[in-house]
């Protein structure tokens, strides 16, 4: 890998987060980018990477959620188009989310491609807790609540069950610059609501996890689908959600986001591993437990993406802001990711658009 001066990556068709434009190029400089310019109007000095015919370059990929080493996850995912992640720790002691945070803190000032890390858990339903330890389910401590409203390199987001934490919770974590998300939850309407006047944005994996919607209680999902503040993750795997429920959420009045929820798996070649005790195998294109409860997934962002434009018929300038713009702003990093625009960080995804193919991948400049 390798970080070049000033030089241009062209290629005939460009989303640069918004639109399409057809015969441009992004012209970088180091981590950055300087400008977009019709590839008729690059001076003839400046270096050019020309890619194949018909090939599109677009925001790199954003992952709210992928279960895996901090820095052994960021390498696995690049090949795939991800170029910015949250390492996440699924519920765990009060000692190993000190010490995930600390990790996260490092990698974040090293590694351009950590973007923070997800904790997800511990505050969490015990009568939703999926793979997750239920011996380590409980309601936050005082020295918990300390220890992540902290200052911190990089961006925290927490998924809990609002209906554990005590009042005013979420509202402590919002003010310290924490983004937080439902999951694993059995809140009622009336509680998720109250969670959303608190500061609470998120909505981890929609569906998976949480109370499910009904005649009399639609609970979480419907909080979700008519607030323009909701921010709400999709796994599109055809297996965790039916593809007819996901195309429901796009009717929603939020904001869609891809997220893979992947396990080890992904980019390796383990089809079987072990989480706080259990066996957990990869098979039918999702991971499962010895009993058959889902566990992750085998998904990776390009597959997502490719997934959100065939199962769901999304076009793909939506699926690939769902991929980039939409987790960056949930995250409070649009203004430096999840576009192709002067100033913005040179996180970069070249691609086939017919199989979405990843072809190259660009993270602050440096290229694959």
């Amino acid at each position: 890998m390798k970080r070049s001066g000033l030089h241009a990556i062209a290629a005939d068709h460009i989303f640069d987060g918004t639109a399409v434009r057809e015969r441009t190029a992004v012209v970088v400089d180091g981590a950055r980018i300087v400008d977009l310019v019709p590839t008729s109007d690059l001076p003839r000095t400046i270096s050019i990477r020309e890619l194949p015919d018909d090939a599109w370059l677009a925001p790199g990929f954003i992952d709210l959620q992928t279960v895996q080493g901090i820095r052994s996850i960021a390498a696995a995912h690049r090949k795939f188009g991800t170029t910015g992640l949250l390492p996440t720790l699924i519920s765990d002691s009060t000692e190993k989310m000190r010490l995930a945070l600390d990790a996260a803190n490092a990698a974040a000032g090293e590694e351009p491609g950590i973007l923070g890390i997800h904790l997800e858990g511990p505050f969490l339903s015990s009568e939703k807790p999926g793979v997750h330890d239920t011996r380590q389910i409980r309601s936050p401590s005082a020295d918990e609540l300390a220890m992540l409203t902290a200052p911190r390199n990089g961006v925290l987001l927490v998924t809990l069950a609002p209906e554990v934490v005590p009042a005013g919770f979420i509202a402590q974590l919002v003010a310290a610059g924490v983004r937080v998300s439902l999951g694993h939850s059995m809140a009622s309407y009336r509680q998720t609501r109250a969670a959303m006047a608190e500061g609470l944005t998120g909505f981890t994996h929609l569906f998976n996890a949480m109370r499910p919607l009904s005649s009399r209680e639609g609970g979480p999902i419907a909080q979700a689908l008519e607030s323009p503040a909701a921010w709400y993750g999709l796994i599109v795997d055809g297996v965790h959600v039916d593809p007819a429920m996901l195309r429901l959420t796009l009717r929603g009045l939020g904001h869609p986001m891809l997220v893979t929820d992947a396990m080890p798996p992904v980019g390796g070649s383990r089809s079987s591993f072990s989480l706080h005790g259990k066996n957990i195998t990869a098979r039918d294109g999702c991971c499962v437990t010895d009993d058959g409860t889902l566990a992750g997934t085998v998904l990776d962002m390009a597959a997502a993406v490719r997934n959100c434009v065939r199962l769901l018929g999304v076009p793909l300038p939506d699926a690939l802001r769902f991929a980039s713009a939409h987790p960056a702003t949930f995250l409070g990093l649009e203004h430096m990711l999840g576009k192709l625009a002067p100033g913005y960080r040179a996180d970069l995804v070249a691609f086939d658009p017919n199989d979405i193919e990843i072809l190259a991948t660009w993270v602050a400049g440096t290229d694959d």
